[in-house]
């Protein structure tokens, strides 16, 4: 396996970096496959082998395979421009789909009572640190790690009046730009912040206790008990409510919002797609399938351009 050394490897993840992907673990992953292939004598990568590889861990579920295998793809593409006896494995080998669970979604009254939920925490810094910071996601779906990496640089309240997201999923830099209201709402934390929190120990916006930047354990710890307080649960049956529900119930609540307003939801979506950060427009679609009325809404838009036409 002369031509499988590590420096093929790290040239591989370098440039799919460079293209923005971020490939955690890859480096583990295709190391322990050519180790693989060195030990079992192979002289290329054949669909058997990253077979046999990816299958390897009988404790795995079978999404995991799939995955495996799918490194291994990715990589066996690239050393075909070098070696074209290598076999790629195909996309229909080890297929795995994932099971995308439904989202809950928020009514505003529900957020309000989170927000409100609050003013219940015995510590004031964490109570207007947690209504800011889950007011925020509520009404930008921004993603938890976005609202977690801001700094105070990332926050213009004079002059733009915007977020900028940095290193976002993707590798991804975007701007939001931001209502009144929720300008003010920061500019009161912020002011607040300051005020209870005379020395904080960094740059991050959102600050614990320790002045220090929020860290994922605890958000979810506050969500969960702001939860409980505002007494949202969901009927037997239907998903639970999650922090990333946030993120799905302004997606869902600004397609609404358009078909009510009889905007061109069409030629609108790629901008709610750059708002949300998503790769592709299509994965924007997929709100549509979480709130039964959109589909309806769809379904009545593109009655009404066809004339009833079917």
């Amino acid at each position: 396996m002369s031509h499988l050394h590590a420096a093929a490897a790290r040239e591989y993840l370098g440039i799919r970096r460079a293209l923005g992907f971020k490939l955690r673990g890859h480096d583990r992953l295709i190391e322990d496959f050519i180790t693989f292939l060195t030990d079992t004598g192979a002289s290329t990568i054949t669909t058997a082998a990253a077979v046999e590889w990816a299958t390897r861990p009988g404790h795995l579920q079978p999404v995991r395979y799939a995955q495996r295998l799918g490194v291994v793809r990715g990589f066996a593409n690239y050393m075909r421009t070098i070696d074209s006896g290598v076999q790629v494995p195909p996309t229909d080998v080890l297929t795995h789909r994932r099971w995308r669970r439904d989202p809950y979604l928020y009514s505003h009254e529900e957020i309000d009572a989170l927000l409100a939920a609050t003013s219940h925490l015995r510590l004031p810094l964490r109570a207007v640190t947690f209504r800011c910071f889950f007011g925020l996601l509520a009404v930008t779906g921004m993603r938890v790690g976005e609202a977690i990496a801001l700094d105070n640089a990332d926050v213009d309240l004079l002059e733009d009046a915007a977020l900028v997201i940095r290193h976002a999923k993707f590798g991804k830099h975007r701007q939001l730009p931001l209502h009144p209201s929720t300008i003010d709402a920061l500019r009161d934390y912020a002011t607040a912040r300051d005020r209870l929190c005379t020395r904080p120990r960094g740059a991050s916006f959102f600050l614990t206790m320790n002045g220090t930047r929020l860290n994922y354990p605890g958000v979810h710890l506050a969500f969960a008990d702001l939860l409980t307080r505002a007494g949202i649960r969901a009927p037997e049956g239907t998903p639970a409510p999650t922090i990333h529900g946030l993120r799905h119930s302004f997606a869902v609540a600004t397609l609404r919002d358009w078909y009510r307003a009889g905007a061109d939801v069409s030629a609108k979506l790629p901008l709610l797609s750059a708002y949300l950060g998503h790769a592709h427009p299509a994965s924007t679609y997929w709100y549509f399938s979480t709130a039964p009325d959109l589909l309806s809404s769809a379904a009545q838009r593109l009655e009404q351009s066809t004339g009833g036409i079917r």
